[in-house]
């Protein structure tokens, strides 16, 4: 394809990437602190990098899959300090990081002559792995037009939303909505079973009225009514995402009550979820925690 292509970050969503990268084309090589995560790479194909700093070396563009902003930050301060960075290269961020963190790094690496795009996905692993994601960036059009094909191959749409730091506020908006339309979708839910009508038939009307969501269209059917609550999308992880929101809101001073109460329920001690535990567990009418617990019959 012209372009070499690392991953770092070999989670549900990374080695999706990775997968779908390689099928398209591109020479791939990954990296991830799991052994475990690396030995599946390799078995399908794709080459393993000694560490983060050798796959840098040896792409142009490179994908970022990693938990927090702490884990970006730390590998491009470990790409630096090596020398990976010895030809011009694009980091591709699909972490769910913060702004002020983007914002630096691309600073950072600009003066060096590299790019670094804040590009976060939705789409959830099986976008990851058809390349039908939808990203969101933010970073210098340069940059992103050099990443394009890359881009192209990962997703089915392609946002760009404006400077750094503004793909990752797309996305902490996104996911604040998502943690909302899970609550409020399994409360009506709830009430409709209380009242007669089945949530299946709830869902129908939903979908087919005002009230729908990509909840209540694609994760609750696929997820929650067929009782799998296996999204490959943690409760973890969502609780980080409503809190990166909130620390966002009040930095800006925007009041949020609706998403601070949110937050609350989202919350282990109200919600009864663990953070391993997958978020639509949430969307469970007949009680999340107990039954991802296997506390109660199945």
């Amino acid at each position: 394809m012209g372009q070499s292509v690392g991953v770092i970050g070999l989670g549900a969503m990374g080695m999706g990437m990775a997968l779908n990268l390689q099928a398209k084309g591109f020479a791939v090589t990954a990296f991830d602190l799991s052994q475990d995560a690396v030995a599946r790479a390799t078995d399908a194909g794709i080459a393993s990098g000694e560490d983060a700093a050798d796959v840098i070396a040896r792409s142009d563009v490179i994908v970022l899959s990693l938990p927090l902003a702490q884990h970006v930050e730390t590998v491009i301060a470990t790409g630096l300090a090596s020398g990976a960075f010895s030809t011009p290269k694009v980091i591709l961020d699909t972490s769910t990081s913060t702004a002020a963190v983007s914002r630096k790094l691309a600073e950072l690496l600009a003066v060096q002559g590299h790019g670094f795009v804040d590009a976060p996905v939705s789409g959830g692993p099986l976008g990851a792995g058809a390349g039908t994601l939808s990203v969101m960036m933010g970073g210098e059009a340069e940059w992103v037009a050099r990443a394009q094909p890359v881009l192209d191959a990962m997703a089915a749409k392609v946002i760009h939303v404006g400077a750094s730091g503004a793909g990752n506020i797309a996305k902490l908006v996104n996911n604040m909505l998502v943690a909302s339309h899970m609550l409020t979708t399994v409360e009506g839910l709830r009430l409709a079973e209380a009242s007669g009508l089945s949530a299946q038939d709830a869902l129908r009307v939903i979908n087919s009225a005002t009230g729908r969501s990509a909840l209540s269209e694609i994760h609750f059917p696929n997820w929650v009514m067929t009782r799998s609550f296996d999204s490959g999308f943690s409760a973890g992880l969502m609780r980080k995402d409503v809190r990166l929101a909130l620390e966002l809101a009040q930095e800006t001073g925007c009041e949020m009550p609706v998403s601070e109460l949110v937050a609350q329920l989202w919350a282990e001690p109200q919600s009864g979820l663990r953070d391993s535990d997958d978020f639509m567990w949430m969307g469970d009418p007949q009680g999340a925690a107990e039954l991802a617990r296997g506390e109660t019959d199945q």
